[in-house]
């Protein structure tokens, strides 16, 4: 017999709701915020790459530190075993998270260019902005914490 529909969403949005789960992927992405920050920095003031190829390199060293640390600590319970179920999660993540880096792009485009807010401080809001839909997404679609 398969779930309804509202059966389905019930789940997932249980699966959600662990405060225990939210809270280590806020403290994983703080790190991972951190290390994209650092690096960000760094690239834009210390080479000529400018603020939006600096960004991509800082991005995809902070998602490879956020992964690891979630594949063993966050979700270390889900998931399947393996390398190339590794992998999957890895590639799965990466695509979650590009559609974070956009967000994060535009609003640090926004808010550098029409506004002259520092460069730094609109990378942090850009990434607060994605954060709730990479925590969605990553639970769900990356983990499937869900399946239990």
């Amino acid at each position: 017999m398969t779930d309804s529909p509202f059966d389905a969403v019930r789940a997932r949005l249980r699966a959600l709701l662990s405060t225990t789960r939210f809270s280590q992927f806020a403290g994983v992405g703080l790190i991972g915020a951190t290390v994209d920050n650092a690096v960000l920095f760094l690239l834009v003031e210390g080479t000529v790459l400018g603020v939006t190829v600096s960004k991509l390199l800082a991005w995809e060293l902070g998602i490879a530190v956020i992964f690891v640390i979630n594949e063993r600590w966050t979700f270390a319970s889900h998931g399947d075993a393996g390398l190339g179920a590794l992998c999957r999660r890895f590639l799965r993540s990466n695509a979650v998270r590009f559609g974070g880096l956009l967000v994060t792009l535009a609003v640090l485009e926004l808010l550098v260019r029409q506004f002259g807010v520092w460069f730094v401080a609109a990378n942090v809001i850009g990434m607060g902005v994605g954060f709730f839909v990479n925590y969605i997404c990553e639970s769900l679609y990356t983990w499937q914490i869900h399946h239990d």
